[in-house]
């Protein structure tokens, strides 16, 4: 391996190991998520007070006095709130945790006289206090729109907590309510009203406290989230891509991946010497770097523990997505994290390349099929294509893209035609005929980013519905061909996840747990296009590169791969914009992009 980094010693891969969950969170935010539980419990069902396991919740901090219900209520569901941040050794959940335990216990003596109730407080207290220092990370990205989302998820397990709640007290309940009258008188209760069901003795006030009770935390939780201060995720800042663009210009040509750290929506660390940098993204508390790190290979163990140290101070879960096999030995060796084979990306050469031969029959076919047809095709860099001509191809890459959300991370550069990325290519196809549409005979779209001075790598493939099948197999033909004039010699197409279980299990001979792997990749394969891209790519006869996934443990893969699936595009929690808003946003937001990057490089 070029450029080899000399080993660390098992210390040192110990220290940038980053953060693995330490016994005491772990421990206390497990103990808080039980306390929550059973102090719910306490608080909602009527003959739970009165069962043996009702000796424990009954000293649990917030069971006390004749506001026993609500407070149970209270206390645990803040409990389970903050037991994952404890877990996380989040700073402000530890804060929180503080205050709540001596308010339970203070409550728990002056209204029940209770000893074993404040020692219980200080039990979970003492921990807390004592290993207070492991509580120290800070906090994730966020915005205002988590309160929306906490007014909607606690609105929705208030409404279902409250249902329980009405309904736990059949022999006290008056008269037979319907299921409308018990939500009613659930939505009254949570705003502080009584509502329509009554029940005998002391029970509607322990329904009415309790409900207020969740009506309250709902209400407290969203205002907190609404007024607290931001803390958005991290961007590439005009410094931060002038120094990735220079680190790219020197040692661009070893990761096909590596224009592709220049996304906006990234953030990187840099070496302490300024010679490599790692760019990630923080999604669902997991920081994912994709690549390798760009720059001098020597300064990368410099670049990844400033990786590991964001992830420590944070609490985040460090992964890497896609790195070379050179990139996963030197993460290995440097954190002492694991490796998995993840794929394979499909690297054609260009002297090899050929349309001759029966391995290239189907691919030579169609392309000449599409030619009689009337197709033509056009090669170029972006420099070289007028700014109405960019314009007309932008909107037409957004209006074929066929989903709502931009799909890709670690392999999409997210921007066409940005006059700082004049050494892309693009390939476009076109047709004339009568019915020209919006986009004139515009019919498709290949977008090529650099991989150093004498390669591409595959950004994205959109075409026209209407247009004849075969577009993208056209325009990667006709990049090859094009590519010895434009000094092109290696061109890195689409990455064939798990292509080398899906050849094996394929081949005579492969044994049943191989055939059954297979078989569940292509059952996957009707949502994720595992099956056909490897298929795909094939065509072309690509030499074929492993790329890697880098991990803590095997008990965050499941994580990792969520994390991964949201980067990318696949899975979507946010509530997307109507289309024609979102059209409007992102066309004032390009033109406000390019001016910006315009005025840059004139001055520059």
């Amino acid at each position: 391996m070029s450029g080899e980094v000399p080993g660390r010693s098992s210390r040192a891969r110990r220290i940038l190991s980053g953060p693995r969950p330490e016994a005491v969170p772990a421990v206390v935010g497990r103990a808080a998520a039980l306390v929550g539980v059973l102090d719910i419990a306490a608080g909602v069902f009527p003959r739970f007070r009165h069962s043996r396991m009702h000796a424990i919740a009954e000293v649990l901090p917030g069971s006390f006095g004749p506001f026993a219900a609500a407070l149970s209520l209270s206390a645990g569901v803040l409990l389970l709130l903050l037991a994952h941040g404890l877990k996380r050794r989040k700073r402000r959940a530890w804060r929180a945790a503080v205050v709540l335990l001596p308010a339970g216990a203070v409550a728990q003596f002056a209204y029940r006289h209770s000893v074993v109730g404040m020692l219980i407080a200080v039990a979970l207290l003492v921990p807390l206090l004592r290993h207070r220092d492991q509580f120290a990370a800070l906090p994730d990205p966020r915005s205002r729109w988590r309160a929306l989302a906490n007014f909607v998820l606690m609105s929705a397990g208030s409404l279902a907590l409250g249902l329980v709640i009405v309904s736990v007290h059949p022999h006290r309940t008056i008269g037979d309510p319907s299921l409308a009258d018990r939500l009613t008188h659930v939505i009254y209760g949570l705003a502080g009203f009584e509502g329509p069901v009554d029940y005998q003795g002391n029970t509607s006030w322990t329904v009415a406290f309790s409900l207020g009770a969740l009506g309250w935390i709902t209400a407290v939780t969203t205002i907190y989230l609404a007024f607290r201060p931001e803390h958005p995720a991290a961007r590439l800042t005009e410094d931060d891509e002038v120094k990735l663009r220079a680190l790219l210009e020197k040692h661009g040509r070893r990761d096909s991946l590596g224009h592709f750290a220049l996304r906006r929506d990234k953030a990187v660390v840099f070496s302490p010497s300024g010679k490599a940098a790692v760019t990630y993204r923080v999604v669902s508390g997991v920081m994912l770097a994709s690549g390798d790190p760009i720059g001098d290979v020597e300064a990368w163990p410099g670049a990844i523990e400033r990786f590991m140290d964001e992830a420590r101070a944070h609490s985040w879960t460090p992964a890497v997505m896609g790195c070379s096999e050179t990139g996963g030995e030197v993460w290995t060796r440097e954190t002492g994290l694991d490796a998995l084979e993840l794929g394979d990306e499909a690297v054609v050469d260009v002297a090899d390349f050929s349309l001759a031969g029966r391995a290239m029959r189907n691919v030579r076919q169609m392309v000449k099929r599409i030619e009689r047809a009337g197709y033509e095709t056009r090669v170029r860099r972006i420099r070289d294509v007028g700014e109405a001509e960019l314009e007309r191809i932008r909107r037409a890459a957004e209006d074929w893209r066929g989903t709502d959300t931009e799909r890709g991370f670690s392999m999409a550069l997210g921007r066409i035609g940005d006059p700082a990325d004049g050494d892309c290519l693009i390939a476009t196809a076109h047709k004339q005929d009568d019915a020209q549409g919006e986009y004139g005979d515009l019919k498709a779209i290949l977008h090529f980013v650099p991989w150093g001075e004498d390669g591409v790598s595959l950004d994205l493939m959109r075409r026209d519905r209407s247009a004849d099948p075969g577009m993208n197999e056209l325009l990667i033909v006709a990049a090859l061909q094009a590519a010895p004039r434009l000094g092109i010699t290696r061109v890195s197409l689409n990455f064939a996840m798990f292509r080398s279980a899906l050849a094996r299990g394929e081949k005579i001979g492969a044994g049943p747990v191989l055939r059954a792997w297979r078989g569940l990749l292509v059952f996957l394969s009707r949502w994720f296009q595992i099956e056909s891209l490897y298929k795909f790519n094939a065509k072309f006869q690509p030499r074929w590169e492993p790329r890697f996934v880098v991990y803590r443990a095997s008990a965050d893969l499941p994580r990792i791969g969520f994390a991964a699936m949201q980067a990318e595009g696949f899975v979507n929690l946010a509530v997307p914009l109507p289309r024609f808003l979102r059209r409007r946003r992102s066309t004032a937001q390009r033109a406000c992009a390019h001016a910006v990057t315009e005025r840059d490089v004139r001055a520059a």
